[in-house]
């Protein structure tokens, strides 16, 4: 894939535990037709440093919005999944690929993923894919590839006002894309890239 980097060692930002108590979220939607397909469940992270102009969420920004994401409320957002007529979960923010979100994030996919095997996982970010989260940056954490691993479809990009498009679906400029992580030749870029970052550990 153009713009993924084969000789540099990737370099994670560690988190622990401990960083539970730093996350919030902004709100819960448990009958969503907008983010992604079928009815969903959505949850809005907080915290976002994209700031994008004309963003349609700005209120998520601060990382101290909304309420603490606790156990209490992932059970209740896996009580919501459960139905049958529910398809998915998606993720949206805020930006749920901020380093200070993506350790709780991972735990709490995993438990969906083993609790509703049957239910995909969409993820909206304003990273993008190959320039932002399988190469060196900021955004990167000891568990991005995990998380990457467990999202079926990723809508990658940044919004950008002066690309608004409305008739586009389950996204807002034409820049954004939407990437089926589990059934493209992505998969395989993220497989060697998890690779390559495994054997540069000590």
């Amino acid at each position: 894939m153009p713009g993924v980097s084969t000789s540099s060692t990737l370099r994670a930002t560690p988190f622990s535990a401990s960083d539970r108590a730093d996350v919030n979220y902004s709100a819960i939607k448990p009958c969503d037709i907008a983010n992604g397909e079928g009815v969903r469940v959505s949850l809005f992270v907080s915290g976002c440093t994209h700031h994008c102009k004309g963003c349609f969420n700005p209120s998520t920004w601060d990382f101290a919005a909304g309420e603490p994401f606790t156990p209490e409320v992932e059970e209740r957002i896996l009580s919501l999944l459960a139905p049958d007529y529910i398809q998915g979960l998606s993720l949206l923010g805020g930006e749920p690929f901020e380093p200070e979100n993506q350790a709780v994030l991972a735990t709490f996919v995993r438990r969906v993923r083993e609790r509703l095997p049957g239910k995909d996982i969409w993820c909206y970010t304003g990273c993008v894919l190959e320039q932002d989260l399988l190469v060196p940056t900021r955004w990167r954490t000891a568990v991005t590839d995990d998380l990457l691993s467990m999202i079926d479809v990723l809508v990658d990009g940044p919004f950008i006002e002066s690309l608004k498009d409305i008739s586009l679906p389950f996204r807002g400029s034409s820049n954004q894309r939407i990437l089926h992580l589990r059934t493209t030749a992505l998969c395989a870029t993220m497989f060697s890239t998890r690779q390559r970052f495994r054997t540069s550990e000590p």
